[in-house]
């Protein structure tokens, strides 16, 4: 296949777009929900009840185990009813020994030999959502930091360089280079002279030889100051070792071909930004925190299928899965509901008819996983790659190393597929419909073009796709603007003895931060309202 030698004026400017990409990727993540920054800052002060009042709140999850904390802490008689035997929600860690039964029948097995696990739900933490961070802290859970970007990683396009990975920061740097030669050209031909003045002139084409590490007749190529940016064939050795030599550029052409430039998108969204940070031992470390708090008023097994309400309480209705599925009823003054939208949908709920449309009114996001066991970190041995991400067109989307037991021995777990079904194309339906087996079949057979090792060193692999979760129905709310003008405001107000509470009730959709945020809000609020 033959390339031009020159990009078109249209490649020109998606290229000059893609280096200003974080700004618009903000942009248009934030009108999704997606990026905004939390707002906490602090604890609510809350005032607590002006006698004894008692709190029921449906799910513990993050959000309904928090709101329980704080109410606690307060003075409020909290009790919380939970479907599943486990606490945490869809803050779930995955690990050796375990068994889930998915919608269908199929088992979900897990058989990992060492210590590595699979974080079925969210995996890592943004710096700016203070509040997930303020509650570690409080409570003690200790973080270390997730690579979410590492150089040494791969892109990756099955159509591109005969299939062949390609480095991340070789792919970032080439496309540097290569842009700041355009505008180099750009500069001494004219072509900017109306936005930019002589002054300006001399010192953008300083900066661009610098930034780009261009050579004295402005062009990007081959050399021991690219070398000491880029990286080497033969690196710089000792004694008599061979003479170095530095690392060959990417030709522009096939660049642009490759589309390999389009997934450094990936690591310019303000939520992804650096450094992030991940609980030590698995996601489930902070809702496990605060179960220890709340422990004692929390009832597992206990399957909602009514919440009724009237001026003066709340009575919920539900089957005792602990005591042979025997329906059973709690009353309260206050009733706290985190339960996903999609199940609650198809619960009878006492509320006014706004409140009824704006539960059905939000569909749920598709999201899947799969976790590869291997006999040995041959990433690390092999590729030298220590933690991050690398990206491919392939339909398993991503692969995540881990960040923690660096250069140790035996067995060791990469998040091995993972997508969401927000973006303009998506596999997450397809990977829905396969069993367990066969995810883990199609992981192995798609990451070994990038992994040739997967065959001889696969050990085990478990897999988890959120649309097949009977107690969720789907990953977590997909709001548009549109929703969120008609919707939002009704579902998370205060119906008259109920209130919502969890990510779906957020701007900042999918994140533990969301449903911290949405919680700490719903019981300063309802607090509000018992002492007017």
């Amino acid at each position: 296949m033959t390339f031009p030698t020159t990009p078109s004026r249209r490649q020109l400017l998606a290229m000059i777009g893609q280096v200003a990409g974080a700004a618009a990727m903000y942009q248009a993540m934030t009108s999704m929900g997606f990026a905004a920054e939390s707002g906490y800052t602090g604890t609510p002060d809350l005032q607590g009840p002006r006698q004894g009042r008692r709190i029921l709140i449906l799910g513990a999850g993050i959000a309904g185990m928090a709101a329980a904390y704080e109410m606690r802490r307060a003075g409020y008689e909290v009790k919380i009813l939970e479907y599943q035997n486990r606490t945490g929600g869809r803050c779930l860690t995955i690990r050796g020994g375990e068994r889930y039964t998915e919608m269908g029948g199929h088992e979900i097995t897990c058989d990992f030999q060492g210590d590595g696990y699979l974080n079925a739900g969210p995996w890592r933490l943004p710096v700016h959502h203070r509040a997930v961070f303020d509650y570690c802290r409080r409570l003690g859970v200790v973080l270390h930091p997730f690579i979410i970007k590492n150089n040494r990683a791969f892109l990756h396009s099955a159509s591109a360089f005969d299939g062949q990975p390609q480095r991340i920061g070789d792919v970032e740097k080439d496309m540097r280079g290569h842009v700041s030669e355009l505008l180099a050209k750009a500069l001494n031909q004219g072509g900017l002279d109306d936005a930019v003045t002589a002054e300006d002139h001399e010192k953008l084409l300083e900066g661009l030889k610098n930034w780009g590490v261009l050579n004295d007749r402005y062009a990007y190529r081959a050399s021991d100051d690219l070398g000491g940016v880029r990286g080497w064939d033969i690196p710089p050795g000792g004694g008599l070792m061979p003479q170095k030599k530095p690392s060959q550029p990417i030709d522009l052409s096939p660049l642009l071909h490759s589309g390999l430039w389009d997934q450094l998108s990936n690591f310019n969204s303000y939520s992804f930004e650096p450094p992030m940070f991940e609980p030590q031992g698995g996601m489930d470390a902070i809702t496990d925190a605060f179960a220890r708090e709340v422990s004692d008023v929390i009832q597992l097994n206990a399957r909602v299928t009514r919440i009724a309400q009237n001026e003066n309480g709340v009575t919920v209705t539900y089957e005792d899965g602990g005591r042979g599925r025997t329906m059973r009823e709690e009353t309260a003054d206050w009733c706290i509901c985190t339960i996903p939208l999609s199940v609650l949908a198809q619960i009878e709920v006492d509320c006014s008819d706004k409140m009824r449309k704006a539960i059905a009114a939000v569909p749920y996001a598709s999201a899947f996983k799969v976790g590869l066991e291997f006999r040995r970190r041959f990433w690390e041995q092999d590729d030298g790659i220590l933690g991050g991400v690398t990206y491919t067109d392939l339909p398993l989307v991503q692969i995540a190393y881990p960040n923690y037991g660096f250069l140790s021995d035996g067995p060791a777990v990469l998040q091995a597929a993972y997508d969401t079904a927000t973006g303009g194309r998506s596999f997450t339906y397809s990977w829905s419909t396969m069993t367990p087996q066969e995810r883990i079949d199609a992981a192995l057979a798609l990451g070994r073009q990038i992994h040739p090792q997967y065959d001889a060193e696969f050990l085990s692999g478990t897999s988890w796709v959120w649309h097949r979760v009977d107690w969720s129905l789907g990953c977590y709310g997909q709001w548009t603007e549109d929703l969120r003008d008609e919707h939002y405001e009704t579902l998370c107000d205060i119906d008259n003895r109920l209130v919502l509470a969890g990510e779906h009730c957020s701007h900042i959709p999918a994140w533990l931060e969301g449903s911290l945020l949405s919680a700490l809000d719903a019981i300063k609020r309802l607090d509000q309202r018992e002492n007017a």
